[in-house]
């Protein structure tokens, strides 16, 4: 009220427009602004709605997908938990296997020792016969000889001298088995 009671004494005022400027320019005011209020505004609410809706949407999506990625997870875990208790069956399975492998591969080495110290036994005792049986005839050969000085006649009859050697060697026997 002070600037109208101030324009009304001064007719000129810099700071009060006159009074149809002022009237023209309410009305392309409200013109303007009617303007913009029935084209404009129902274009922007309609963008900000629709944004809204996007973000709204986006937030959904976003709590779905985490839903799921959760669900996801909890299914990666449980595989992963199966995948464990799995490989540790397998590492038991392959265990036991070795161990009956190694029992297997112990028994089968076992085996084969006493194959081979019975087939080594039966060598030493066929080379036993046979050197003894060498030994005999060196020694009937070399008795017979002896024999056959002292007795001053030939023992070369061969029956004779299987004989006299199968005797010597009877008595021989007698005097160690006494010996012990």
């Amino acid at each position: 009220m002070n600037l109208l009671v101030l324009a009304a004494e001064e007719p000129n005022s810099p700071l009060v427009p006159p009074i149809p400027e002022l009237v023209i320019g309410l009305i392309a005011f409200v013109i303007v602004f009617g303007f913009l209020a029935k084209k404009l505004l129902p274009n922007i609410n309609k963008v900000l709605d629709e944004r809204h809706a996007a973000i709204e949407g986006g937030i959904e999506k976003a709590e779905a997908a985490q839903t799921e990625a959760q669900s996801v997870l909890e299914q990666y875990k449980a595989q992963l938990a199966e995948a464990r208790h799995e490989a540790a069956r397998l590492r038991q399975d392959a265990l036991e296997q070795g161990t009956a492998l190694k029992e297997e591969l112990r028994a089968e080495g076992q085996r084969q020792r006493e194959e081979i110290i019975a087939a080594g036994h039966a060598q030493i005792e066929a080379d036993r016969k046979a050197a003894s049986s060498a030994l005999r005839q060196d020694v009937g050969k070399l008795a017979t000889d002896l024999a056959g000085k002292l007795v001053g006649e030939s023992l070369e009859d061969h029956a004779r001298q299987s004989r006299t050697i199968d005797r010597f060697l009877s008595e021989l026997e007698e005097k160690a088995e006494a010996a012990r």
